[in-house]
């Protein structure tokens, strides 16, 4: 029901998410028999042929073509869920109409000293995203946060990006498509990375020569 990518991170799994209610007791005794069940290590399976990735496409391209068919409220709790493993705390999605396109909120500390509220907003997108929604969101969020964050699977026009760092404005920090796969790549969010070595043998034909 739950999974624990990292110390302190926790998630509902889609199957958790269906779920109403939940026996205390049966999740006790999942536990003691989890703790007194010593597994024997194992290799991971390979995965299967058929599970590949496309060789055509680049994992980018496959990836953002992923994010691009998730359902709208997917894509939140995925933001959600980045935002947590980027060190976020108190991340929740409103995603509620009427809302000025106001997606999620959190609170990232610095230092433990500094707190800032940062309000979200995610966009799937093709293409750009122009200076007019930097400018739309901004205005949803005067008064509710320190800092705005617009996270794209598309790219920002020279004016968004221009605006969103606008003298006199409350500032807005932009995510696009290239940042956002980067950043799932670096937290391993839906991403396995594999370091495979290559060993070129190279016959230095001239050593043999002087023999």
């Amino acid at each position: 029901m739950l999974e624990n990518s990292s110390r302190g991170i926790w998630s509902l799994t889609a199957q958790g998410r269906e779920l109403d209610t939940v026996n205390p007791q049966m999740v006790k005794r999942f536990m003691t028999a989890q703790h007194q069940k010593v597994e024997p290590w194992s290799e991971p399976d390979a995965p299967d042929a058929d599970d590949m990735t496309p060789l055509e496409s680049s994992w980018r391209e496959t990836l953002l073509h992923v994010l691009l068919n998730m359902e709208p409220s997917a894509f939140e709790r995925l933001a959600q869920r980045l935002l947590r493993e980027s060190g976020f705390i108190q991340v929740e999605v409103t995603g509620k109409t009427g809302d000025g396109g106001i997606d999620g909120k959190g609170i990232l500390r610095l230092g433990g000293l500094l707190s800032f509220h940062v309000i979200f907003q995610c966009k799937r997108y093709q293409g750009a995203v122009t200076a007019s929604h930097v400018r739309d969101f901004r205005g949803a969020m005067v008064g509710r946060a320190d800092k705005g964050l617009l996270i794209t699977t598309g790219n920002f026009t020279k004016d968004a990006v221009r605006e969103a760092t606008r003298d006199g404005a409350p500032a807005i920090d932009l995510v696009d498509g290239d940042q956002l796969v980067d950043k799932l790549r670096e937290l391993h969010l839906g991403i396995q990375t594999k370091r495979v070595e290559v060993e070129h043998i190279t016959i230095d034909t001239a050593w043999f020569a002087m023999i």
